[in-house]
């Protein structure tokens, strides 16, 4: 709310990302790309004055009020944006969403209404499937051509509505549409919100200054140049992201693929030699358990909490884990090899962990 009403505008934020990036980063059973996002739109308007108008900042100080803001500001936005669809779109260029496999499985099932029948129709899928590519490589370059506009707002406003119907997406599709004011000229949006504002006038000082030079230098250029490396560092990593998650977090790859999973841990007392399992309902929520299951990372983090379990009952313990996968209900395979103890490895961030078997079969 304060954030809203622009009080304390920059002190506001970083209370609100830190607690944002605190409640995504403390867990990892609901990942969402969209709560990224906002993490990433937080540190973005930490540069951007956005209080300087119509806020209680600038209210109570009137030499920060403005009433247009430099166009580099809407550019950065435009661009994270920009690397969203895009590699959504890159990212949906594979098998399973290719032949409609993954939206067919995606669209609900069953139902009386018209709309519930025809999305059960095989060319349905297909249409999905296809117009949500052409969605995410068009969307951002037909809302900077002024002749396609119009259209390309029409089709987000209908895109975006739809799959928040359908598939529940959470805050996103309203995020997008509200950046739609960010591609058309700022009197224009004038006129239409803010009709009591002043002209906007271009003097030249909306282009560039010194200032703003040295800001898109040494922060925008780095954390752009990060944004494009994260979602190809997975090209660098043997076997396929799909199956093995290396690679998959933080690269924009939306609603691609349906996976379930059962895993098995068994633990081996190094002194006695004795085997016994482990009950994951006493430590794990249902949810929890599923998503575990199936991301390699999460089932080797669970294999170091239980090793630290016993190790603070004085037992030391080795962990082998027994994990069958499935992407897009295909028949389970073996997703970690079951001779590996777990507690012997470490985790590779940005290379192939040699114990995650590859489907390559």
């Amino acid at each position: 709310l304060t954030i809203a009403i622009g009080f304390k505008y920059r002190a506001s934020l970083v209370i609100f990302g830190l607690m944002w990036a605190g409640t995504y980063y403390m867990q990892k059973t609901i990942y969402n790309n969209h709560h990224y996002l906002m993490i990433l739109f937080c540190i973005i308007m930490l540069f951007l004055p956005a209080n300087a108008y119509a806020s209680v900042d600038s209210r109570r100080n009137p030499a920060i009020r403005r009433y247009s803001m430099p166009y580099w500001c809407i550019g950065v936005i435009i661009a994270q944006m920009a690397i969203v669809y895009f590699f959504a779109a890159v990212a949906k260029l594979y098998p399973g969403w290719l032949d409609g496999t993954f939206t067919r499985i995606m669209l609900p099932k069953g139902g009386t209404h018209w709309y519930t029948r025809m999305l059960t129709q095989e060319w349905c899928s297909y249409l999905i499937a296809y117009a949500g590519i052409a969605f995410d490589l068009l969307i951002i370059p037909m809302l900077l051509y002024k002749r396609t506009r119009h259209i390309g707002a029409v089709a987000s406003l209908g895109f975006h509505l739809f799959n928040s119907a359908l598939l529940k997406i959470g805050i996103f599709p309203y995020l997008a549409l509200a950046l739609l004011v960010m591609f058309y000229p700022p009197e224009q949006i004038r006129r239409l919100f803010f009709w009591k504002k002043p002209p906007v006038v271009d003097d030249g000082s909306l282009i560039k200054s010194p200032k703003n030079n040295k800001l898109l230098l040494y922060f925008f250029v780095p954390y752009f140049i990060i944004q494009l490396a994260l979602p190809v560092r997975h090209y660098f990593i043997p076997g396929d992201v799909m199956w093995t998650e290396e690679g998959h977090r933080l690269s924009w790859r939306m609603m691609l693929k349906f996976k379930t999973g059962k895993v098995d841990f068994r633990i081996v007392d190094r002194k006695t030699g004795e085997v016994f399992g482990y009950d994951l309902k006493n430590t794990l929520t249902p949810k929890q358990i599923s998503s575990m299951s199936t991301r390699p990372d999460m089932i080797w983090q669970m294999a170091q909490y239980i090793k630290k379990e016993y190790a603070a009952k004085g037992r030391d313990v080795a962990i082998y884990a027994n994990a069958m996968v499935s992407l897009n209900n295909s028949p389970r395979r073996p997703i970690i090899d079951t001779d590996t103890d777990l507690t012997r490895v470490e985790w590779k961030h940005l290379t192939h962990n040699e114990w995650i078997l590859l489907n390559d079969k």
